[in-house]
């Protein structure tokens, strides 16, 4: 496919080898804004901002991924194999399932759980669990180390449905199950493109609300106060 796509305006050329994907379009934003030297708009079909600048030096696309595995499954594919991107970290937020995480507390994913179809409907992958890229996950390591971040890491759960029917099993069975500490609806299909393309990925996310403790955050505070996501996944970037 040439580019540009149905769903990505940009030029070859103006997006990064290197890609911050949030979901929200306004967390681009704001990342852009705000930590991007000259940032530029390069993409705003269907308002799917991205924006490619300069962090320390390096050019860097900040790019939304929408919400769930659809929609993060066509950009990070047309990303990885269309724009010649090497490196995509999500940086999302997510439920906690157990009292070991917090709201605000940065997490790694080591791994992603789904019961979702994506990966066997794409290529016939039949992992229920599937795994960043080691390289990037060490960078994200040293780069939380550099800015003073802590991060805890844990395996994530990655679901098809937010709102989900009270027969299913809810959050506790799915920790004790299959050792997922919290939830959120993309690095599954995230994992299984970087895969198939030989691309790296990982997933940074932060706590915005607690299965446990019934805490939550506004939407202006998921899009505004994920900083220290957010200085972890750019000096990553730049390692």
């Amino acid at each position: 496919m040439p580019v540009p796509t149905p769903h990505i305006q940009a030029k070859k050329e103006e997006i990064a080898r290197s890609v911050l994907m949030p979901g929200d379009p306004l967390r681009a934003k704001y990342v852009a804004e705000n930590f991007l030297e000259n940032p530029r708009l390069v993409n705003e079909v269907r308002n799917v901002y991205a924006y490619t600048g300069t962090y320390k030096g390096k050019e860097i696309t900040v790019m939304a991924s929408g919400m769930g595995m659809p929609s993060i499954g066509i950009y990070s594919y047309e990303l990885y194999n269309f724009y010649d991107v090497e490196n995509i970290i999500r940086i999302g937020s997510a439920g906690a399932y157990t009292e070991n995480l917090a709201v605000y507390d940065v997490v790694l994913a080591d791994s992603a759980w789904s019961a979702s179809s994506y990966a066997r409907v794409q290529n016939g992958c039949e992992e229920e669990v599937l795994y960043p890229s080691p390289e990037l996950n060490e960078k994200i390591r040293r780069a939380a180390d550099i800015v003073g971040v802590g991060l805890k890491e844990a395996r994530v759960h990655s679901s098809d449905v937010f709102y989900a029917a009270d027969n299913v099993d809810d959050f506790r069975e799915i920790y004790r199950k299959h050792q997922c500490q919290c939830v959120e609806m993309e690095s599954f299909a995230l994992f299984h493109n970087a895969n198939v393309s030989g691309k790296k990925a990982a997933c940074l996310l932060t706590i915005s609300d607690s299965f446990v403790t019934h805490e939550e955050l506004s939407a202006l505070a998921r899009q505004e106060s994920f900083e220290n996501m957010m200085k972890v996944a750019l000096e990553a970037c730049i390692l």
